[in-house]
This record gives C-alpha cells, sequence and structure tokens, in this order.
C-alpha cells in the first residue's frame, strides 16, 4: 500500500504543470491538464475552485439524482487542449459515488466552452482518457481505456468502434421466444428494418 502512495506521488510531482479553462470570458483557473497530443487526463477533486462550480452546474442532474438516492458524489475534474488552434481547453467531468458508477467504472463527459456556453463533446465514457497526437477536423483524436479511439465529427466526438451486427441477435432472441410458451412471448411486432 505504501508503495503505491509512493507512486503515485511520484507521478503527481511529475506531471507537466498547470493549465488553464476559461470559466468565463475573463476568469480563468489553473489545475492540471492532459498534455497535447498524448498524453492522459489527469481527474483531480478541486473542492469550491471554480471549475468545481462549473462542473456541479454541467452534471446538475446526475448530482440531484444521486442525492436522492443518498450519495454525496466525488466530482473529479480535468483539462487538455482539444483544438490546437485555441487556447481553450475542454473540460473533463467524472462523477463518483455509488449510484453512478456501475460494472465498468464511473463514467467521464467531455465539455468545450464555445461562445458562452458549454457544449458536452463526449457523453458517459469509461476507462482512463489520452489526447492522442492525430487529428480529425482540427481536433486532437481521443483514446478511452488504450483502445477505443474516438474522432471529432465536426459537432462532437464519435466511437470509431464498430459496432457488432444486431442481425444474429435479433434471430437469436427470436428463436428463443419461439421456445417460450404463449403467455411469455413478446406480443412486440418484430422489427423488419436493417
Amino acid at each position: 500500500m505504501i508503495h503505491r502512495i509512493a507512486a503515485l506521488a511520484l507521478v503527481l510531482l511529475a506531471w507537466p504543470g498547470p493549465g488553464r479553462v476559461a470559466i468565463a470570458a475573463s476568469a480563468h483557473h489553473h489545475h492540471p491538464r492532459a498534455a497535447e497530443g498524448g498524453g492522459p487526463v489527469l481527474l483531480t477533486a478541486q473542492p469550491n475552485s471554480p471549475l468545481d462550480a462549473t462542473a456541479r452546474t454541467l452534471t446538475r442532474y446526475d448530482l440531484e439524482q444521486a442525492a436522492h438516492h443518498g450519495d454525496q458524489p466525488l466530482v473529479l475534474i480535468g483539462s487538455a487542449r482539444l483544438d490546437p488552434r485555441s487556447k481553450e481547453a475542454a473540460l473533463f467531468v467524472q462523477l463518483q459515488s455509488a449510484s453512478l458508477c456501475g460494472s465498468a467504472g464511473c463514467s467521464t463527459s467531455v465539455y468545450l466552452h464555445r461562445g458562452g456556453d458549454w457544449l458536452k463533446v463526449l457523453d458517459s465514457v469509461s476507462g482512463p482518457i489520452r489526447v492522442l497526437p492525430a487529428t480529425h477536423g482540427g481536433m486532437h483524436d481521443l483514446m478511452v481505456n488504450d483502445d477505443d479511439r474516438w474522432v471529432w465529427n465536426g459537432r462532437g466526438y464519435r466511437d470509431t468502434l464498430a459496432a457488432p451486427s444486431m442481425d444474429g441477435l435479433k434471430r437469436s432472441i427470436e428463436r428463443h421466444q419461439k421456445t417460450l410458451p404463449p403467455a411469455q412471448r413478446s406480443t412486440a411486432p418484430s422489427d423488419t428494418s436493417p
């Protein structure tokens, strides 16, 4: 356990340094950020900071739902420059609590500050996130969990992993439903669209 704490302390001491994220046109707050084009996004708790307040505003609904379940989530935030042409950094927000995290872990959402508003450009991915040197549409690609690349499509990030074919799953469900007694079969019409 002591070795893990010492290793974490070394990682934090070796971090490249503070970055800036605009909260409003004239307000900035320093916090750790990913190295541009290849670094991991470091998420940290920054209670009572302007970025923490922004993150809590952006995730208000989730925080209210967690409170309804008796949870008080830990709010973790980080940043990285995703647009090499801009000085603005994206805001990465992760909420950690029993009611908000699942078997895949806790999810992180990414927001860009555009025209006075924060826009969600990546919603609820689980796992460590790295900013890659490669770009699409002028924005750095993101890697989640070392095997899941997300690329910019002009409005947000889209996953590049191919989704499995639903045809096999659909046929399997239909075969299974035929083995059930009539009262347990689905009464919904079968969707024949591709």
